[in-house]
């Protein structure tokens, strides 16, 4: 039986104040940890924005159309979307990609579900540590 690994970060930031979707896109991609400090030029987020967009057509998009789009080589699209599936939020179906939620809000939940199972996994290995511990 294969190891499920998913990384779950969540940082808390101030929310953007103005009414720009772009920087509230971005806020919440950030706030979710989904794109890392050394992506300076924000090809996560773009390939992310792409994949958002390919909803409402219900596209599935291969990694040389994703790369086409966003003007980025293949080879830097494959990396991000590898990154995007370990985080649990990208499937890959027959060599094309896209969200594994319909929307924004089914993200949410989609992550709240993996930090409540993993709490929940935190909390039963205390309690049996602090019993063994006798604390």
């Amino acid at each position: 039986m294969a190891i499920r690994h998913r990384k779950i970060v969540i940082i808390n930031s101030s929310k953007p104040s103005d009414d720009n979707i772009n920087q509230e896109l971005q806020w919440f991609c950030n706030s979710l940890g989904l794109f890392g400090t050394r992506d300076k030029d924000k090809s996560c987020f773009r390939l992310f924005i792409i994949l958002l967009k390919s909803l409402k057509s219900g596209d599935e998009l291969t990694s040389d159309q994703i790369a086409a789009r966003v003007g980025l080589s293949r080879g830097t699209v494959v990396h991000h979307l590898h990154k995007l599936i370990g985080s649990g939020l990208v499937v890959s179906r027959q060599n094309t990609y896209s969200l594994k939620v319909d929307n924004l809000k089914e993200l949410v939940d989609e992550v709240e579900r993996d930090i409540n199972r993993t709490m929940r996994k935190l909390k039963d290995v205390a309690e049996g540590l602090d019993d063994r511990l006798d604390l």
